[in-house]
């Protein structure tokens, strides 16, 4: 118990060793216990517990929970990826744009579809969490979804956010990192104070609205583990976790953006259709309805 230090990756054996974490940092409290600041292996929590109550965990352990979530999250990225080409193929068959049909077919020489190019939403990613923050930039490559990320601490999403949507003019922006309800007031759910970065999230969110104040000029994902799902929604979140104050997974916002980016501008996508691809589920992710950021380009470049 005594040799857990920075690092090393432990289980709570309070809440039955379900979640693994990183050990960040120890500190001292004012009683003179020593405690560990624990981030998710897996899911945006940041937590705290006692070293009596926490279990280092054997490499052997560690290497199949990976694989666990490695699993969970290949199979949504597969699905992503069928449904992406079902959308394709059937774009193809008609000549025509999906949400077009009641409209003039394009007059089109060739192939329907020869010679388009598609220009999906661009996103800024502003993440707490320098591992999740590359962890993400690596899924947004692999989804061909063109992203810049930009590693902050919550407490300073909120003061550096208008500067960095003036740099990178995103069409989707995520405000994300680790949050979770503070043990000792964790009865409110309705109070700001009762979460470690919701009124982080939610100030941040504030302040890209009073530059880019419609969702259809920006769509915002915002919120990590059990963050103030409601509050985020009224400051503005186009969507946001967390409905259930549940944990939520650290690819669960590049989910959300990859539908966004990948829909036609001329659909508008309900919430629910947006959340099936998650992980978590409509627990941990909610939001309002948006039109897609998708758009064809035309004639391909022959260089």
């Amino acid at each position: 118990m005594n040799n857990i230090k920075p690092g090393d990756i432990v289980a709570r054996k309070k809440y039955g060793k379900d979640i693994f974490f990183k050990v960040k940092s120890l500190i001292i409290t004012d009683t003179g216990e020593t405690t560990a600041i624990l981030r998710g292996l897996d899911v945006r929590l940041v937590a705290d517990a006692p070293l009596e109550d926490l279990e280092l965990q054997p490499a052997e352990k560690v290497l199949h929970y990976r694989h666990c979530d490695i699993q969970k999250h290949s199979l949504c990225f597969r699905r992503i990826l069928q449904r992406r080409e079902a959308e394709r193929e059937a774009f193809m068959l008609r000549g025509e744009r999906p949400g077009r049909e009641e409209r003039e077919p394009d007059k089109r020489e060739g192939i329907p579809g020869e010679g388009f190019f598609e220009v999906p939403g661009r996103v800024l990613h502003i993440d707490g969490d320098e591992e999740y923050l590359d962890k993400c930039l690596h899924a947004y490559e692999q989804l061909k979804i063109p992203a810049q990320g930009v590693c902050l601490p919550e407490e300073q999403q909120a003061s550096k956010v208008e500067e960095l949507l003036k740099e990178y003019t995103p069409d989707i922006l995520v405000l994300t990192g680790h949050d979770g309800l503070l043990r000792e007031k964790s009865s409110s759910y309705t109070d700001l104070d009762s979460y470690r970065h919701s009124k982080h999230f939610v100030a941040a969110v504030r302040a890209a609205r009073t530059l880019r104040p419609t969702h259809d000029d920006l769509a915002i994902f915002a919120g990590a583990c059990q963050s103030h799902y409601e509050a985020l929604l009224k400051a503005g979140a186009t969507f946001a976790s967390s409905p259930r104050r549940v944990l939520i997974h650290a690819y669960d916002p590049v989910f959300v953006v990859e539908r966004i980016a990948y829909t036609t501008i001329e659909k508008t996508l309900g919430p629910a259709d947006i959340i099936k691809d998650t992980i978590t589920g409509n627990e941990g992710i909610g939001g309002i309805e948006i039109k897609g950021k998708l758009r064809l380009g035309y004639p391909t470049s022959s260089y």
